[in-house]
């Protein structure tokens, strides 16, 4: 597999890896990373499926990099914004099927765990590939080319309005949106390290 071929299918992986930890996270009942719970929020009150819901947010976030940020679009931008909720919805009703919604507060976080270790991996692949970000993704990387600010910043940014506009709509935000602000970022960097660095030199 030469090199452009092997990056291409570490890019899908990851993507696929990144929607089964977010069905973890959703099965898990303790909330979502800021832009799955809002999207989860919609497609609950909406009643269309929350691949549906993301693929259509995405498309109204692509505007901004079509606009602004061209050069981050990339086969990565499409396989993200387009299959992503689909595959959360996949993995989320085969896995509740399989094992039912958790019923107590222990049984619910020890799906965080996992949960957040294998959407690090997914994420860590996904930039290693280096094949454009996705549309969300973009809002931040956006505000710090234009802006100026620091990326750290603008994330946090882009991440509370999702977390503030899930919240208020009903959604659920809980450890698990915490979890991922605080851990996403060191884990993803201990898997670009012993994964990510390895199956891509």
């Amino acid at each position: 597999m030469n090199q452009k071929n092997r990056r291409i299918f570490w890019c899908f992986a990851g993507v696929i890896i990144i929607g089964l930890g977010c069905a973890l996270f959703k099965q898990s009942s303790c909330g979502n990373d800021a832009f799955t719970a809002l999207n989860i929020r919609i497609s609950e009150l909406t009643g269309i499926s929350l691949g549906t819901v993301t693929l259509a947010v995405n498309c109204i976030y692509l505007i901004f990099p079509l606009i602004w940020g061209r050069s981050y679009i990339n086969i990565g931008t499409v396989l993200n914004g387009g299959i992503l909720g689909y595959v959360i919805d996949f993995f989320f009703q085969t896995i509740r099927g399989t094992f039912g919604s958790p019923s107590s507060l222990p049984s619910r976080l020890i799906w965080l765990l996992p949960a957040v270790l294998v959407i690090s991996l997914g994420i860590s692949l996904y930039q290693r590939a280096d094949l454009g970000v996705g549309p969300y993704d973009y809002l931040a990387l956006g505000l710090r080319d234009h802006l100026h600010y620091q990326y750290f910043a603008c994330r946090i940014f882009t991440d509370s309005l999702c977390a503030i506009a899930a919240y208020l709509l009903g959604g659920l935000i809980g450890i698990g949106t915490l979890l991922c602000a605080l851990c996403l970022g060191p884990f993803t960097q201990f898997f670009d390290r012993t994964v990510s660095s390895k199956v891509m030199p």
